[in-house]
């Protein structure tokens, strides 16, 4: 799990004091992660020559360990550092490298590395230093950033300055941070990789969403204990359609549709119970119950969207019904699960009193308040849990950004519900499999060629 947890610059500090309580030096830590950052750099450079920026911190210090260790493997190296180091750990660390540093740009090579700033960093860079730092990536053809790139805040992925420069790769040391894995900054670190130094798992640390362990159905199953999952239908039929499809292939046994009349796109191995919707869901065999792709907003769609929450065993609300749920609706405490896109989730933040600037902030206070587990989707998903659990995804495919997908999203998590799963867990192998799923599919698909790889995309998990 350490592999895949997200700190705070906060929740790093806290962990490397960890590792200096239990005997390990400053000197020797910024050895390990430095090495292993200069490995990484020795096999991307092969050969050429390096320059790396180093700042007066210890991610400076980082970066005088980085260039004496190429040197050693026979790279030509140049340094350049327009400030002194400011701690001891990098004062030292520029005595063992032992040889010339510029103070200003003009240096060009094969390879850049900015070590200029880390993850400490929540200001933006002084002119002369963004300065510095573009002229630099603009004379060599690979850029490479050790931890995070130099003007990108690390709690937030927030570019603080304009015109960074956009880097080849980026060398989290000793664990994620929130920058790595949130747009805007995520967009500019090019491929991620990490670099471990011994931090071990942090309570309450977010978690990196990671391929699911998916069990096959067990040899004695049947539909009806592998999960019903029962979609309410409303007044646009093709969004619960959609969700239906891709739930089939999420690993539910029985996906049947609440509507109030058959609508003849319905494929036949989707069941649509027409019967009121207050006695189709008394059926006791249902496991989980979706509501909202297609329902409508009007009063017959509240009324329906009423009766599932007062009779699901577990649900989970999408679409129309986020826009419709007010907190007195929420009756019971019955394990809820909502998706909301940025536009819903600024409206359910407004129904539930919650304040909050990002989305990540956003969806853990909606979380706490409301006592439901919050998917918040978009190019930067996550998941809050009402106890403070987070998870963020993996950047998943662009081709996403197209209308359907969310349906498909939600019929994925509502099926994996069926299935037994939790809310959190649910959700985070929702986005996992909407994802790989987006990914099989390749560039410009429809969400129904969308739902057909979502199968597949299981199979990936078993």
């Amino acid at each position: 799990m350490s592999a895949r947890q997200v700190l705070t610059a906060e929740q790093m500090r806290a962990a490397e004091q960890a590792l200096f309580d239990a005997g390990t030096s400053v000197a020797d830590l910024m050895e390990i992660a430095a090495g292993g950052a200069a490995e990484w750099i020795r096999r991307i450079a092969a050969g050429r020559s390096v320059t790396v920026l180093c700042g007066p911190g210890n991610n400076g210090g980082d970066g005088y360990v980085i260039a004496r260790r190429l040197r050693e493997a026979g790279n030509a190296v140049s340094v350049i550092a327009p400030l002194d180091p400011k701690t001891d750990a990098a004062r030292d660390a520029k005595a063992r490298w032992d040889g010339p540093v510029g103070t200003a740009g003009g240096a060009a090579g094969d390879v850049f590395v900015d070590c200029l700033f880390g993850s400490g960093l929540t200001r933006p860079l002084v002119p002369e230093h963004a300065l510095l730092l573009r002229d630099l990536a603009a004379r060599h053809r690979i850029r490479v950033a050790v931890d995070v790139p130099s003007g990108i805040a690390s709690d937030s992925g927030a570019v603080l300055n304009d015109r960074l420069p956009a880097f080849d790769v980026t060398l989290a040391l000793g664990a994620w941070k929130f920058a790595h894995w949130s747009l805007p900054g995520r967009a500019l670190m090019g491929q991620l990789r990490l670099v471990p130094i011994g931090i071990g798992a942090v309570a309450g640390a977010a978690q990196l969403i990671a391929r699911p362990q998916i069990a096959a159905p067990a040899g004695d199953s049947h539909k009806y204990r592998r999960g019903l999952l029962a979609i309410v239908a409303g007044a646009m039929p093709g969004a619960s359609l959609l969700a239906a499809s891709a739930a089939q292939r999420a690993g539910a046994g029985y996906v049947k549709l609440l509507a109030p009349e058959a609508d003849p796109r319905t494929p036949p191995e989707v069941v649509t119970d027409s019967a009121p919707l207050g006695e189709a869901l008394g059926d006791s065999r249902i496991a989980a119950v979706l509501v909202g792709p297609g329902l409508g907003r009007n009063e017959a769609a509240r009324a329906r969207l009423g009766d599932a929450l007062r009779t699901a065993p577990a649900l989970v609300l999408d679409a129309d019904a986020l826009m419709l749920l007010t907190p007195t609706m929420l009756v019971r405490g019955v394990s809820t699960l909502v998706t909301p896109h940025d536009g819903e989730l600024e409206t359910m933040c407004r129904a539930f009193g919650v304040i909050a600037e990002s989305r990540r902030d956003r969806a853990l206070a909606l979380a706490k308040v409301s006592g439901m587990v919050v998917l918040a989707k978009g190019p930067d998903s996550c998941v809050a849990a009402p106890d403070g659990r987070l998870a963020l995804a993996p950047p998943a495919s662009s081709w996403l950004s197209v209308a359907g997908t969310g349906d498909v999203l939600a019929g994925i998590a509502a099926s994996r519900m069926a299935t037994g799963r939790d809310p959190f867990a649910a959700a985070c192998e929702a986005v996992w499999l909407h994802g790989e799923a987006a990914r099989r599919a390749g560039p410009a698909f429809t969400p129904s060629q969308l739902a057909e790889r979502v199968s597949e995309a299981l199979a990936a998990c078993l």
